[in-house]
């Protein structure tokens, strides 16, 4: 039995010992005792009382001194109302940062045998990705490193919105005012280019607004009946029926958008094991619809419209299909969902979509339970909370978008002004220096929005996110720099073993930290969750920085005590770096 299976069985064996009454194992749990009081492990006593017929401070006195002569791993113990703290002999924690350190795959929980895809990403290719797809784009490639750190086999994806009506705006806008303009003759990225063809469409089609409200029509009908909107829509059919020259122009420029995508991916540091595109998959789903209605589960208007009835749901009534036999959203939804599954059999699919999705998921998932889909139970929508700056909320049709690149650029930038300001880099090389601004910027940038819970709506603020104090990127990637600068200085291999018997406070809360990394990892993996990682790392990054500022360690005479301090560094390094692994971030050797 490990230590924590041995304190349940022996808290059960005090009680029965004490009046031979059994209390039942499951009614026995431990939790981490708070920091503000003595020891490592707590027993709630509540639960014990009517078991022990005494008070829940006399029933932990019981146990306490009960833990204390029949467990040779208990140090001591104290009784603050109904919880019993116990302290663990120095030696167990010896012991486990030994463990630690010997152990090749800590960190990589055992295989699970279970595919997981994650989809996340799914840009549409007629504008350039900004800070909602940041995030979205940091939290889904974090999840899916999570996921693996936690045994499953990952796969990722991304569902490319690449047709409809959005995409024949840029291109009908390009042709009417583009000029010929390519990325090569403008010097802009393939999707910054067609970004702004997009807002032009925008523009141009409010003067037509304006000129026809002016000439008597409603603001609706005017928008209805404004030129470029009919011109769009004429464009969307003939990329329906295949016109040879629609489809070369929509093929041209949205290799254009994938080239700028790329090179953004690439910035970021995410990637994909699948793409899927809207263009492939727009007809999917009619043949579920089908089965659908043989099954009763949609039911047809009169229209010969289908729609199914999710009112006994706490919903209304969806539209799945039109009455011209055409596709809605979900329609294609539904088959693509079927598609990914057919490809991959996995047992769970996670949709990372931003909440204003909320609802169409609500229904996409329930339609499919409904269709009797065995994987459906397995589909789950990570719904997260929208991106703000400090200005307010971002409106990419406006071309007010904060636009993912120069994001990037300006928090290199930052990185880059905050560095050179403090002066300890001079004498590196300038591609190291370069380098290490990316590093900087981008861990930044990374750090502050994946350590927000994914649900919660956050406020970007940039400034915040690049210092160097506090619960930061470059805080803990400043630890890990501050760890290898000590390695490097004793040059020293780290011992397989320790030869001390004590340990001090600040020793301790480290190896505390250390013990939860695999704990936090299934944690964090079950609720779907890289903010527990980080948040779990910054509280190591705390404990090691209190330590370095209290103890000893390059200059201690002490070389058994010394090896000891090693060790902890070396671990403590190795946990940030695969810590910061999970979330996609680098960190540096040096700062």
């Amino acid at each position: 039995m490990n230590i924590q299976e041995q304190l349940i069985s022996k808290t059960q064996q005090a009680i029965i010992d004490f009046n031979g009454q059994e209390i039942p194992l499951a009614s026995i749990s431990l939790q981490e005792t708070r920091k503000e009081f003595e020891g490592e492990v707590t027993i709630v006593t509540f639960p014990f009382i009517k078991f022990s017929q005494k008070s829940p401070e006399e029933t932990g006195q019981i146990i306490g001194e009960y833990l204390l002569k029949n467990c040779d791993f208990v140090k001591s113990y104290n009784v603050l109302k109904g919880f019993l703290n116990i302290a663990l002999k120095d030696q167990h924690w010896i012991d486990v940062l030994v463990s630690i350190n010997n152990h090749s795959n800590f960190g990589q929980l055992a295989s699970k045998n279970e595919k997981v895809m994650v989809e996340y990403s799914s840009p549409n290719t007629n504008k350039p990705l900004h800070l909602g797809h940041v995030r979205n784009n940091l939290l889904g490639f974090s999840l899916a490193e999570l996921l693996k750190a936690a045994g499953y086999d990952v796969i990722k994806v991304n569902l490319i919105n690449d047709r409809g009506i959005h995409i024949c705006k840029s291109m009908l806008a390009w042709l009417k005012y583009g000029n010929g303009e390519t990325p090569e003759s403008s010097g802009l990225k393939g999707d910054h280019l067609v970004g702004k063809y997009y807002v032009a469409f925008d523009q141009h089609y409010k003067v037509e607004i304006q000129e026809l409200m002016a000439q008597g029509l409603s603001e609706d009908e005017a928008k209805k009946q404004a030129p470029l909107i009919l011109a769009a829509q004429a464009m969307l059919l003939k990329w329906e029926e295949k016109d040879p020259e629609t489809i070369a122009l929509w093929e041209k420029m949205n290799a254009w958008v994938y080239a700028g995508f790329e090179k953004t991916y690439q910035a970021m540091g995410v990637s994909f094991d699948q793409y899927y595109y809207e263009s492939n998959t727009y007809l999917l789903g009619k043949d579920i619809i089908e089965q659908g209605l043989a099954k009763k589960v949609f039911y047809q208007k009169e229209d010969q419209s289908v729609w199914i009835d999710l009112t006994a749901e706490g919903l209304d009534h969806k539209l799945v299909l039109r009455g011209d036999g055409t596709s809605v959203y979900i329609t294609q939804d539904l088959g693509t969902a079927a598609l990914k599954h057919s490809d991959f059999g996995m047992k769970r699919s996670i949709y990372v979509v931003g909440n204003e999705q909320d609802y169409h998921f609500k229904v996409l998932l329930l339609i499919l339970q409904k269709l009797g889909f065995d994987w459906a139970k397995g589909l789950f929508h990570l719904s997260y909370g929208m991106v703000d700056l400090p200005s307010g909320k971002m409106k990419s049709r406006e071309g007010t978008v904060v636009d993912a690149d120069d994001l990037i650029a300006e928090m290199i930038e930052s990185a880059k002004l905050q560095t050179e300001a403090l002066g300890k880099i001079n004498d590196f090389p300038a591609e190291e220096k370069n380098k290490l601004y990316e590093t900087i910027g981008l861990g930044a940038l990374k750090y502050f929005l994946l350590k927000v819970d994914p649900k919660k709506r956050l406020l970007f603020d940039p400034s915040e996110s690049i210092d160097l104090q506090g619960n930061t990127g470059p805080f803990i990637q400043y630890s890990y720099a501050r760890i290898q600068s000590i390695l490097r200085k004793v040059n020293r291999p780290i011992p397989s073993h320790c030869e001390i018997d004590t340990i001090n406070s600040n020793e301790l809360a480290i190896i505390l930290e250390l013990n939860k990394f695999e704990g936090q990892i299934a944690i964090a993996a079950e609720s779907y969750s890289p903010a527990i990682i980080a948040n779990y790392v910054y509280e190591l990054a705390k404990a090691f920085n209190k330590f370095y500022h209290d103890d000893p360690i390059s200059q201690l005479d002490d070389k058994k005590l010394q090896d000891f301090r090693l060790m902890l560094c070396a671990n403590t390094a190795k946990v940030i770096r695969q810590s910061f692994a999970i979330l996609g971030i680098a960190v540096p050797e040096r700062m």
